[in-house]
């Protein structure tokens, strides 16, 4: 198989792509991302894949042509500006997360009619829940950011362009992925790695929510290895209607993330935790639902999570504390 990733320079792009490096069908992976991707040497197969790395504007129509080709049998779109970036930024929010999309999708249906594409969206299509509430897929979509809108907009599409054949869509919304390694992201969410990561660190961190809000998250790997099923699954499984599924997680509060922060890096980790609210985040963040019906995504395959506490200590085993 031949695959081309986008966003493949962050974290999720990464892991990802050692994931699909680890897969005997691919031939051919291509990355790129707004700088030029790397992979590091440990996950790249001896001449067993060809890897090629490519610096991109995929706002340019021009250069996504020059990418997107009739030789790709799968798809992965990861690229986009975060929840909180998108918000402060309309123009620039529309011109990436929305626009850019529109374009490889209208490419991919003319080069390569029915190609695989795997679509990570996010629960940010969903508006404020109500208490107690539980989402399904069946839930209507009223989104509270403009992140929100812009991922419901091209699933819309996806799913329209699968209905008529024109591309074989997988519509995965994430949960809020925690923890994520590196450097505070664009997302409202990014927080909730931060209020781990840092600490871990002996860094201080902000918290600019309520210790009560609940979130609804899932680990790097559990999220990874779902994207790479969501490849694989029949499209005849989805059914007649939607190709949009809710990926598996599990719903905590801020407070049960500090207690497990605390299970693993003691208090002293904690303490570095300070309340800081920010409304505006609390805003977005409170705007997305903490309870999800999962049934369909477990009956398609793809997987639950594990406990917090678990992911934390994989985070600590995998880049330090």
């Amino acid at each position: 198989m031949n695959l081309i990733v986008t966003g493949a320079g962050g974290f999720i792009g990464q892991e990802l792509a050692a994931a699909l490096l680890a897969d005997n069908r691919v031939t051919k992976l291509i990355l790129t991302d707004v700088m030029e991707p790397s992979l590091s040497s440990d996950v790249v197969k001896d001449g067993k894949v060809e890897i090629q790395c490519a610096k991109a504007d995929l706002t340019s129509a021009e250069e996504c042509s020059k990418l997107f080709t009739s030789d790709l049998d799968v798809v992965y779109l990861l690229h986009g500006i975060m929840s909180g970036a998108a918000e402060a930024n309309l123009e620039l929010g529309l011109k990436v997360n929305l626009d850019s999309t529109r374009t490889i999708l209208d490419i991919m249906r003319k080069v390569k009619p029915g190609v695989k594409v795997i679509f990570p969206s996010s629960l940010a299509v969903y508006g404020a829940p109500g208490p107690q509430e539980v989402v399904s897929e069946n839930t209507i979509p009223l989104p509270g950011s403009s992140y929100g809108s812009q991922k419901l907009i091209c699933e819309t599409l996806l799913n329209d362009f699968s209905r008529r054949g024109l591309l074989d869509g997988r519509i995965c919304r994430l949960p809020t992925v925690v923890v994520r390694p590196g450097a505070p992201s664009g997302a409202a969410s990014s927080f909730a790695s931060g209020i781990i990561r840092e600490p871990l660190k002996g860094i201080k961190s902000a918290l600019p929510v309520s210790k009560g809000l609940e979130m609804w998250v899932s680990s790097p790997q559990t999220v990874v290895r779902n994207l790479v099923l969501a490849m694989d699954i029949p499209k005849e499984d989805y059914g007649a209607g939607s190709r949009t599924v809710n990926l598996p997680g599990i719903t905590v509060t801020v407070e049960e993330m500090l207690a497990a922060l605390k299970t693993v890096g003691g208090q002293k980790a904690v303490d570095l935790v300070e309340e800081r609210r920010d409304p505006a985040v609390e805003k977005i963040v409170g705007s997305w639902p903490a309870r999800f019906n999962t049934e369909k995504a477990k009956k398609l395959g793809f997987v639950d999570d594990g406990s917090l506490v678990q992911t934390i200590e994989i985070y600590v085993k995998q880049y330090g504390s």
